[in-house]
């Protein structure tokens, strides 16, 4: 099914993304990668046409900066290039206390784990709604099924996202469009060190990227609205217990496992 089909992956450098792009490409698929870091982009492009025979377009875009994603998609259609997978993964997130943390930095997580997947998913929509085919995966957290003191704004825009996503399902459920909801746990990956979580209790026992993004990319292609991945057992059974579990509870337990250990 993905045979020859084009993806667009954000956040494509490292982590989730680079292995949704390993993925994609030993299905024969090709590649629209995007992230700031453009030496990463190249090498990971080099990598995978050389390996697998593809084309890889990079485009080097902070999708952060207010109006980059708009900008994106309109390169993306100059370059006359049709998209048949959506894949928001870039995102950020940060530790700390929020009347402590820099203000600056949690508007740019606003504006790239909730405006700019909002911008790319709408403006990529309307041509999968044209042609009545395409696929969007948008990369959450189990981070949104709770409030998280310490990442009072990273758990909120995650939350965004897995409410949006799935009322998408819904809005398109009389199409062949899907949108699937991706939500990892504590993954292997550069976000751990960047967010400070790399020094949490939470981060202490991380799953492989690419076992989250071979999760992620299948219940894609499956069309499912929703796919946890990347939980540990004793995670599985908080998880369980949480729809019951008494909010100040829930966020007392999150709170403490993202306390800073030194």
């Amino acid at each position: 099914m993905n045979n020859k089909k084009t993806a667009l992956i954000t956040g494509a450098s490292s982590g989730i993304g680079k292995e949704l792009s390993h993925i994609h490409a030993e299905k024969g698929g090709d590649l629209i990668i995007v992230a700031r870091s453009e030496g990463k982009l190249k090498e990971l492009k080099e990598s995978l046409e050389s390996k697998h025979g593809i084309t890889v377009h990079v485009l080097v875009k902070d999708l952060a900066n207010p109006g980059a994603a708009k900008e994106l998609y309109d390169e993306v259609k100059k370059q006359g290039i049709e998209v048949d997978y959506l894949i928001n993964n870039a995102g950020f997130g940060g530790v700390g206390k929020f009347h402590e943390r820099n203000i600056e930095d949690d508007i740019n997580m606003i504006n790239l784990n909730i405006s700019a997947l909002v911008s790319l998913t709408h403006h990529f929509l309307n041509d999968f709604v044209a042609k009545n085919e395409g696929r969007i995966l948008n990369v959450s957290s189990t981070a949104s099924l709770m409030p998280g003191p310490l990442q009072a704004v990273y758990f909120a825009t995650k939350a965004f996202v897995s409410s949006f996503s799935n009322a998408l399902t819904e809005e398109l459920k009389d199409t062949n469009i899907t949108v699937t909801n991706l939500m990892p746990g504590a993954t292997d990956t550069d976000f751990g060190k960047v967010s400070g979580m790399d020094k949490t209790d939470l981060f202490k026992d991380t799953v492989s990227a690419r076992s989250v993004a071979e999760d992620g990319y299948n219940a894609m292609i499956q069309g499912k609205m929703d796919k946890i991945s990347g939980l540990k057992i004793a995670q599985k059974i908080m998880m369980s217990f949480l729809p019951i579990t008494p909010k100040k509870i829930v966020m007392s337990q999150v709170r403490d496992m993202q306390e800073v250990k030194s």
